[in-house]
């Protein structure tokens, strides 16, 4: 991978080690490692992040980034939203997924840090996606009639959060529209 001009440093840093990590796993993760990825001199990577802990830092917010992009709303241009409640988590599952690299990467450095006050959170609770899962979990539960859906909202997102790593990890069960639309169902009570 070159480094255009262009293109931010320590992104394209964040990038290949996320690359790496993917490929490689967590003990791959080296400066020269980077640098050999990125085709930079040796080094180059310690400028940008002195420490091992420095380059997950980049990984962690680099990931967070990406994450919050993919959360972004579908451009105007697309269809309407589909009628079933859903539908929504199981498109923005879908969408996901299409990073599963990303996420093996994430769910690699939540058990890696957890013991960390600091970056552990910024992949879960405080992870700055949260509050867009957030507000599309409770748009999802009251379009499906659930009540309370502030207090509903962190289950849906861990629920989806459980697909995902299903799907990511290689075991992808089959219908999990019809796994959330049973969740939905039994927070309606009608199950």
């Amino acid at each position: 991978m070159k480094v255009s001009p262009n293109t931010d440093r320590r992104q394209a840093i964040a990038d290949a080690a996320i690359a790496l990590v993917a490929a490689e796993g967590l003990r791959s993760l080296t400066h020269r490692a980077i640098d050999r990825a990125l085709s930079l001199p040796a080094g180059s990577t310690s400028y940008y992040a002195r420490t091992r802990r420095q380059l997950i830092e980049l990984m962690v917010h680099r990931l967070a980034d990406r994450t919050v992009t993919d959360m972004s709303p579908p451009p105007p241009s697309s269809p309407p939203p589909p009628p079933s409640p859903s539908d929504g988590p199981a498109s923005l599952l879908d969408r996901l997924a299409e990073r599963a690299a990303d996420h093996r990467v994430r769910y690699a450095l939540m058990v890696d840090l957890a013991g960390d006050p600091s970056l552990h959170p910024l992949l879960t609770t405080a992870s700055p996606a949260r509050v867009q899962f957030l507000a599309a979990a409770e748009a999802t539960l009251t379009r499906a009639g659930v009540a309370d859906p502030a207090r509903h909202a962190p289950g849906l997102i861990a629920l989806v959060d459980g697909l995902l790593f299903d799907r990511v990890a290689g075991s992808a069960i089959a219908g999990a529209g019809e796994v959330i639309e049973a969740y939905l169902r039994g927070l309606r009570g009608t199950a």
